[in-house]
Protein backbone atom coordinates (compact mmCIF):
# COMPACT_ATOMS: atom_id res chain seq x y z
CA UNK A 1 0.00 0.00 0.00
CA UNK A 2 1.38 3.37 -1.00
CA UNK A 3 1.68 5.66 1.98
CA UNK A 4 -0.05 9.01 1.86
CA UNK A 5 0.92 12.15 3.74
CA UNK A 6 -1.43 11.34 6.60
CA UNK A 7 0.38 8.01 7.10
CA UNK A 8 3.77 9.71 7.33
CA UNK A 9 2.37 12.08 9.94
CA UNK A 10 2.11 9.02 12.17
CA UNK A 11 5.86 9.17 12.72
CA UNK A 12 5.33 12.41 14.65
CA UNK A 13 3.94 10.27 17.46
CA UNK A 14 7.26 8.46 17.82
CA UNK A 15 9.18 11.72 17.44
CA UNK A 16 7.06 13.27 20.20
CA UNK A 17 7.89 10.40 22.57
CA UNK A 18 11.61 10.74 21.85
CA UNK A 19 11.44 14.53 22.25
CA UNK A 20 9.72 14.29 25.63
CA UNK A 21 12.06 11.59 26.94
CA UNK A 22 15.13 13.55 25.84
CA UNK A 23 13.82 16.74 27.50
CA UNK A 24 12.93 14.92 30.73
CA UNK A 25 16.42 13.38 30.87
CA UNK A 26 18.72 16.23 29.90
CA UNK A 27 16.84 19.06 31.64
CA UNK A 28 17.64 17.53 35.00
CA UNK A 29 21.22 18.74 34.67
CA UNK A 30 19.96 22.30 34.05
CA UNK A 31 17.99 22.30 37.31
CA UNK A 32 20.38 22.38 40.31
CA UNK A 33 19.12 20.22 43.15
CA UNK A 34 16.45 18.50 41.06
CA UNK A 35 15.91 14.87 42.07
CA UNK A 36 14.03 12.99 39.35
CA UNK A 37 13.04 10.18 41.73
CA UNK A 38 11.33 12.64 44.05
CA UNK A 39 10.14 15.51 41.84
CA UNK A 40 7.49 15.76 39.12
CA UNK A 41 8.48 16.13 35.48
CA UNK A 42 6.34 19.27 35.26
CA UNK A 43 8.76 20.98 37.67
CA UNK A 44 11.30 21.06 34.84
CA UNK A 45 8.98 23.15 32.66
CA UNK A 46 7.67 25.50 35.34
CA UNK A 47 7.78 29.21 34.47
CA UNK A 48 10.57 30.00 36.94
CA UNK A 49 12.46 26.71 36.58
CA UNK A 50 16.12 27.19 35.54
CA UNK A 51 15.61 24.37 33.04
CA UNK A 52 12.63 26.05 31.33
CA UNK A 53 14.49 27.37 28.26
CA UNK A 54 16.21 24.05 27.62
CA UNK A 55 12.90 22.24 28.12
CA UNK A 56 11.20 24.40 25.49
CA UNK A 57 13.93 23.58 22.99
CA UNK A 58 14.19 19.85 23.60
CA UNK A 59 10.44 19.26 23.87
CA UNK A 60 9.56 21.32 20.79
CA UNK A 61 8.71 18.23 18.72
CA UNK A 62 6.57 16.85 21.53
CA UNK A 63 4.33 19.90 21.16
CA UNK A 64 3.34 18.89 17.62
CA UNK A 65 2.53 15.31 18.62
CA UNK A 66 -1.11 16.40 18.77
CA UNK A 67 -1.03 16.62 14.97
CA UNK A 68 -0.33 12.88 14.79
CA UNK A 69 -3.12 12.03 17.20
CA UNK A 70 -5.60 14.21 15.33
CA UNK A 71 -4.68 12.49 12.08
CA UNK A 72 -5.25 9.12 13.77
CA UNK A 73 -8.80 10.21 14.63
CA UNK A 74 -9.39 11.45 11.08
CA UNK A 75 -8.00 8.25 9.55
CA UNK A 76 -10.01 5.82 11.67
CA UNK A 77 -13.12 7.89 10.99
CA UNK A 78 -12.69 8.06 7.21
CA UNK A 79 -11.66 4.41 6.89
CA UNK A 80 -14.29 3.22 9.39
CA UNK A 81 -11.63 1.23 11.25
CA UNK A 82 -13.16 -1.62 13.27
CA UNK A 83 -16.27 -0.95 15.38
CA UNK A 84 -17.96 2.26 16.43
CA UNK A 85 -16.90 1.49 20.02
CA UNK A 86 -13.26 1.39 18.96
CA UNK A 87 -13.54 4.70 17.12
CA UNK A 88 -15.23 6.36 20.08
CA UNK A 89 -12.33 5.24 22.27
CA UNK A 90 -9.89 6.83 19.83
CA UNK A 91 -11.90 10.07 19.70
CA UNK A 92 -11.99 10.39 23.49
CA UNK A 93 -8.25 9.76 23.67
CA UNK A 94 -7.61 12.54 21.15
CA UNK A 95 -9.97 14.93 22.97
CA UNK A 96 -7.91 14.22 26.08
CA UNK A 97 -4.76 15.14 24.18
CA UNK A 98 -6.21 18.46 23.03
CA UNK A 99 -7.27 19.33 26.58
CA UNK A 100 -3.77 18.43 27.74
CA UNK A 101 -2.03 20.46 25.02
CA UNK A 102 -4.15 23.58 25.42
CA UNK A 103 -4.80 23.33 29.16
CA UNK A 104 -1.20 22.93 30.27
CA UNK A 105 -0.13 25.79 28.00
CA UNK A 106 -2.76 28.08 29.52
CA UNK A 107 -2.14 27.01 33.10
CA UNK A 108 1.53 26.12 33.33
CA UNK A 109 2.93 25.90 36.85
CA UNK A 110 4.55 29.17 37.92
CA UNK A 111 7.12 27.76 40.30
CA UNK A 112 8.78 24.37 40.42
CA UNK A 113 7.66 22.38 43.44
CA UNK A 114 5.24 25.11 44.56
CA UNK A 115 2.30 24.02 46.69
CA UNK A 116 -1.09 24.13 45.01
CA UNK A 117 -2.84 27.31 46.13
CA UNK A 118 -3.15 29.97 43.45
CA UNK A 119 -5.64 30.05 40.59
CA UNK A 120 -3.06 28.91 38.04
CA UNK A 121 -2.03 25.93 40.13
CA UNK A 122 -5.64 24.95 40.84
CA UNK A 123 -6.54 25.11 37.13
CA UNK A 124 -3.44 23.04 36.36
CA UNK A 125 -4.83 20.34 38.64
CA UNK A 126 -8.31 20.65 37.07
CA UNK A 127 -6.75 20.07 33.65
CA UNK A 128 -4.88 17.09 35.08
CA UNK A 129 -8.14 15.64 36.43
CA UNK A 130 -9.77 15.89 33.00
CA UNK A 131 -6.72 14.42 31.27
CA UNK A 132 -6.49 11.47 33.66
CA UNK A 133 -10.23 10.84 33.63
CA UNK A 134 -10.56 10.89 29.86
CA UNK A 135 -7.42 8.76 29.50
CA UNK A 136 -8.88 6.07 31.73
CA UNK A 137 -12.24 6.14 29.94
CA UNK A 138 -10.68 5.95 26.48
CA UNK A 139 -8.29 3.15 27.38
CA UNK A 140 -11.03 1.06 28.99
CA UNK A 141 -13.19 1.49 25.88
CA UNK A 142 -10.30 0.45 23.64
CA UNK A 143 -9.60 -2.58 25.83
CA UNK A 144 -13.23 -3.65 25.54
CA UNK A 145 -13.16 -3.02 21.78
CA UNK A 146 -10.05 -5.18 21.51
CA UNK A 147 -11.73 -7.99 23.41
CA UNK A 148 -14.76 -7.87 21.12
CA UNK A 149 -13.02 -7.43 17.78
CA UNK A 150 -9.89 -9.39 16.89
CA UNK A 151 -8.76 -6.91 14.20
CA UNK A 152 -7.94 -4.36 16.93
CA UNK A 153 -7.02 -6.84 19.66
CA UNK A 154 -3.36 -5.86 19.56
CA UNK A 155 -4.30 -2.21 20.04
CA UNK A 156 -6.48 -3.31 22.94
CA UNK A 157 -3.45 -5.04 24.46
CA UNK A 158 -1.41 -1.85 24.15
CA UNK A 159 -4.30 0.04 25.77
CA UNK A 160 -4.27 -2.48 28.64
CA UNK A 161 -0.52 -2.00 29.12
CA UNK A 162 -0.95 1.78 29.14
CA UNK A 163 -3.86 1.49 31.56
CA UNK A 164 -1.75 -0.64 33.92
CA UNK A 165 1.08 1.90 33.76
CA UNK A 166 -1.39 4.69 34.47
CA UNK A 167 -2.64 2.87 37.58
CA UNK A 168 0.90 2.26 38.82
CA UNK A 169 1.33 6.04 39.06
CA UNK A 170 -1.28 6.92 41.72
CA UNK A 171 -0.85 3.58 43.51
CA UNK A 172 2.88 4.20 43.74
CA UNK A 173 2.40 7.79 44.87
CA UNK A 174 0.12 6.62 47.67
CA UNK A 175 2.19 3.58 48.66
CA UNK A 176 5.82 4.66 48.27
CA UNK A 177 7.68 7.21 50.41
CA UNK A 178 7.63 10.83 49.10
CA UNK A 179 11.20 10.48 47.85
CA UNK A 180 9.92 8.11 45.15
CA UNK A 181 7.05 10.30 43.97
CA UNK A 182 8.81 11.15 40.70
CA UNK A 183 9.24 7.49 39.71
CA UNK A 184 5.55 6.69 40.24
CA UNK A 185 4.45 9.86 38.45
CA UNK A 186 6.49 8.98 35.37
CA UNK A 187 4.56 5.74 34.91
CA UNK A 188 1.33 7.72 34.53
CA UNK A 189 2.87 10.31 32.21
CA UNK A 190 4.63 7.90 29.88
CA UNK A 191 1.57 5.63 29.68
CA UNK A 192 -0.26 8.15 27.52
CA UNK A 193 2.77 9.29 25.52
CA UNK A 194 3.82 5.73 24.66
CA UNK A 195 0.28 4.82 23.61
CA UNK A 196 0.18 7.90 21.37
CA UNK A 197 3.42 6.74 19.74
CA UNK A 198 1.90 3.28 19.21
CA UNK A 199 -1.15 4.81 17.52
CA UNK A 200 1.22 6.84 15.37
CA UNK A 201 2.94 3.66 14.19
CA UNK A 202 -0.42 2.12 13.34
CA UNK A 203 -1.29 5.23 11.36
CA UNK A 204 2.05 5.02 9.56
CA UNK A 205 1.22 1.43 8.67
CA UNK A 206 -2.27 2.42 7.58
CA UNK A 207 -3.97 0.20 10.18
CA UNK A 208 -3.49 -2.56 7.58
CA UNK A 209 -4.23 -5.46 9.90
CA UNK A 210 -7.39 -3.82 11.23
CA UNK A 211 -8.60 -3.02 7.72
CA UNK A 212 -7.86 -6.49 6.34
CA UNK A 213 -9.35 -8.47 9.20
CA UNK A 214 -12.23 -6.00 9.40
CA UNK A 215 -13.10 -6.74 5.77
CA UNK A 216 -12.88 -10.48 6.46
CA UNK A 217 -15.11 -10.02 9.51
CA UNK A 218 -17.65 -8.11 7.44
Amino acid sequence: MNKKLINWVGLLGVAALISYAVAAYFCRAAFPGYNWMESAVSDLSAETAPSRQLWDKLSAVFSVGIVCETCVAIYVSEKKISSKLFRVGIYIFIIKSWISTVGYKMFALDDAGKEIGGFNEIMHMVVTAFVVGLSIISLIILIIAGIKRKEVRDIGIWAAISFAMMLIGPIGMASFPPEYFGIAERFSIYASIIFSAVLGLYLFNGFKKALKEGEDHA
